[in-house]
């Protein structure tokens, strides 16, 4: 089975509104991981949550969960530039800043908002507290691994 393929038109659908509706595509031209944007990452994210949601069958709300892969990093700078003038360490500080973002330029629910405020656990010491919380921070991992190995 492919990455997340039974849940590709809603990921596609909820990309479309996201995209058309924020500054998401922006994100576009911000990297990530490796030469990895950090638009491709989260949608990367979008569709290993759901590979993982649909290979253990978990009971999950794929509207949330999409929503939240989606937006995990929904940051809006480059991490990398120093001069930029946003807090550092990134890893600490930008799941409060992707979560300040997202609900400035969206209606999101407690779900949402727990998955993208709780992605980078254990780093940040508080885990999620929802199933789909808990999806998106193990898909971001992988994804992360998978996009800083592939650049070399």
């Amino acid at each position: 089975m492919k990455k997340g393929i039974e849940h590709g038109p809603l990921i596609w659908k909820i990309l479309n509104e996201i995209r058309e509706s924020s500054r998401f595509k922006n994100s576009k031209q911000f990297i990530q991981h490796g030469k990895t944007s950090v638009y491709m990452h989260s949608v990367s994210v979008a569709y290993m949550s759901c590979y993982i949601a649909e290979k253990y069958n978990l009971s999950v709300d794929y509207y949330s969960l999409i929503t939240g892969a989606l937006l995990h990093d929904y940051f809006l700078y480059d991490w990398h530039d120093k001069e930029d003038g946003h807090k550092r360490p990134h890893g600490f500080y930008h799941p409060s800043a992707a979560l300040a973002n997202a609900e400035r330029d969206f209606e999101i629910n407690s779900r949402t908002k727990n998955i993208i405020k709780r992605h980078m656990f254990p780093l940040t010491p508080i885990p999620p507290v929802c199933l789909e919380g808990w999806v998106v921070c193990i898909a971001d991992k992988i994804c992360s691994t998978k996009e800083t190995i592939k650049r070399h």
